[in-house]
């Protein structure tokens, strides 16, 4: 089984699952700046993945068949699971977290189930909000959280995770991210997961 991990675009999909791990464990931790920075790094080896097997000339299909499945249980790890464990630390293990955190699982699982099956609509679209989106947005909360009271921080969140946990699996039309799209995305990422990080350190 470790032989398709050989694949270069296999290996980074397996170092974001890496870095999903050590992500948890910070979450765990109690250091969620830190978990959350973690994260964005996770988020741009999934764009990074994809990038590399498109241009891996003769690929195997085998490898590519593997990278497929390795990439959906790493979508689900940084997109749901970590945002999940976050929110549930975050509110210190309320009910409220409890419903955030389980539709999100619920939502993710429907998503990247419909998506395996169906993929993208013929328009080249997602339908859904994908959840790469999940992180850098919880990044962004994080950013102004000293801006914010404690307490409304936790509700804000809460809510916003709710809300999203149901545009992962409604029927909206969401653009393929361009070339422009990734690269702001990478670039927040680098940006906004050193901001966290030097927060904690």
């Amino acid at each position: 089984m470790l032989k398709y991990l050989w694949d270069p675009a296999n290996a980074i999909t397996a170092l974001g699952l890496l870095l999903s791990s050590v992500s948890l464990f910070l979450v765990l931790s109690d250091h969620l700046d830190l978990a959350v920075a973690t994260a964005l790094w996770a988020v741009l080896s999934d764009h990074l993945d994809g990038v590399v097997a498109g241009r891996t000339k003769n690929r195997d299909s085998h490898f590519a068949r593997m990278g497929k499945s390795l990439d959906g249980f790493g979508d689900m790890i940084y997109g749901a699971v970590l945002p999940a464990t976050i929110v549930i630390q975050l509110s210190q293990a309320s009910l409220a977290a409890l419903a955030t955190a389980s539709a999100l699982l619920m939502a993710a699982a429907i998503r990247l189930s419909y998506f395996a099956n169906f993929g993208k609509l013929p328009d080249g679209r997602f339908l859904g909000v994908p959840l790469s989106y999940d992180m850098p947005l919880l990044a962004l909360f994080f950013l102004v959280k000293p801006l914010i009271p404690p307490e409304a921080f936790t509700a804000i969140v809460n809510v916003c995770f709710l809300l999203l946990a149901g545009a992962h699996v409604a029927s909206l039309r969401v653009p393929s991210p361009n070339t422009a799209m990734y690269a702001g995305i990478s670039i927040f990422a680098v940006a906004a997961s050193a901001v966290l990080a030097g927060r904690s350190l």
